[in-house]
């Protein structure tokens, strides 16, 4: 990697760390159709699909913590903590897996492995963050929640939380997309967009 395309990507990460930072303090209470909207994961999933996996772990793990701690977006630490581990798990599977889906299924249409690596993203990133919240609370790192079982997990990462991921589905591929058209996405630019 050149010393101008790791200066680059390091400002794109900043200012993606930027907006995490900033959308969940404006949009943190939306609701769609009842249900939050999550606006943390979006820049985290851009910085994956556009950076890589190493810097989608950046801002995944960064925007939570420093949103907690400038913000107070997330309100508390109790929810903080936990969305830094989802996030990054977010940033690094969607760069991992959008690296190895492009060359795997070179010849597809961008879109495919872009949908495919955002979609394994946001799937084992909900696996991920709530194992890492009941991992958290049984070490004592954060408040036991006693209403924490199996069910409420999948209720909180996946059934209340479908109306959000459907509007991440349409917002990140249409950012990534340009971002590739641009000339502006390093990954894209690696793989040949």
């Amino acid at each position: 990697m050149r010393k101008n395309d790791m200066l680059y990507r390091m400002i794109i990460a900043a200012m993606l760390i930027a907006i995490g930072m900033v959308l969940p303090r404006l949009l943190g209470g939306t609701e769609v159709l009842g249900q939050p909207i999550s606006p943390l994961h979006i820049p985290a999933l851009i910085a994956g699909l556009t950076l890589g996996g190493f810097w989608g772990g950046v801002v995944g793990a960064s925007a939570p913590m420093l949103g907690h701690l400038v913000m107070h977006a997330p309100p508390s630490f109790d929810k903080a903590l936990p969305m830094t581990v989802e996030c990054l798990a977010y940033g690094v599977i969607s760069g991992v897996a959008y690296v190895l889906l492009r060359r795997v299924l070179k010849g597809k249409p961008t879109i495919v492995p872009l949908l495919t690596a955002q979609v394994t993203a946001m799937f084992l990133g909900r696996i991920v963050g709530g194992a890492g919240k009941a991992l958290l609370m049984a070490a004592g790192a954060i408040g036991m929640d006693a209403g924490f079982t199996f069910a409420a997990f999948i209720s909180a990462y996946f059934v209340s939380t479908a109306v959000g991921a459907v509007i991440h589905l349409i917002i990140v591929p249409a950012v990534v997309i340009a971002l590739e058209k641009a000339r502006l996405s390093p990954v894209g630019r690696t793989l040949g967009a």
